[in-house]
């Protein structure tokens, strides 16, 4: 395909990366409407920014989860300076359905949704959405060292989170 593409060539490529670039959206804002709304966000950018892709630089689905993500920190920068910690945490959905599997991946999205930011978007990139580590290193502009160490404190974290969770169920 020759870039920047006609009608069609954006059509194919908001059909092959749509879904990636909504999950990403969806797994670090929790919302399915915010999600919905920061993917039609990057498609529309993309349409007047075309000529901001190289891809000598890297491949389209990183450069998209780069924009993504830049517009995530906007938004999140001009919408939710001063929430109270335990506003921003609060996951989204109710998995108290009585079904154990159910439960522990709801607790799971909580200790993600949890996470500081730079935690997260490492997990959510890595472990979620399957990119290696130089794909999420590419996306958000830092050192594969740096994912690396990112994603094994990410992990810390959670197993922590969910160990705690687990005692305290046993006490009840």
């Amino acid at each position: 395909m020759s870039w920047p593409p006609d009608r069609e060539g954006f059509t194919a490529v908001y059909q092959e990366h749509y879904a990636a670039v909504f999950r990403f959206a969806l797994y670090m804002t929790g919302d399915r409407i915010e999600a919905g709304e920061l993917t039609q966000d990057v498609f529309v950018w993309l349409i007047h920014h075309a000529g901001e892709f190289d891809a000598r630089k890297g491949n389209l689905a990183a450069f998209l989860g780069g924009v993504a993500r830049k517009f995530l920190h906007r938004r999140q920068r001009n919408e939710r300076r001063w929430l109270p910690l335990h506003e921003s945490a609060v996951a989204h959905g109710d998995f108290a359905a009585g079904i154990e599997r159910d439960q522990e991946a709801g607790q799971l999205r909580s200790a993600i949704a949890a996470l500081p930011e730079r935690y997260r978007e490492i997990v959510v990139l890595c472990d979620l959405q399957g990119h290696s580590y130089d794909e999420a290193a590419a996306i958000v502009g830092c050192a594969v060292g740096t994912v690396r160490s990112r994603l094994h404190r990410a992990r810390e974290l959670l197993a922590a989170k969910m160990l705690r969770r687990r005692e305290g169920q046993k006490c009840l």
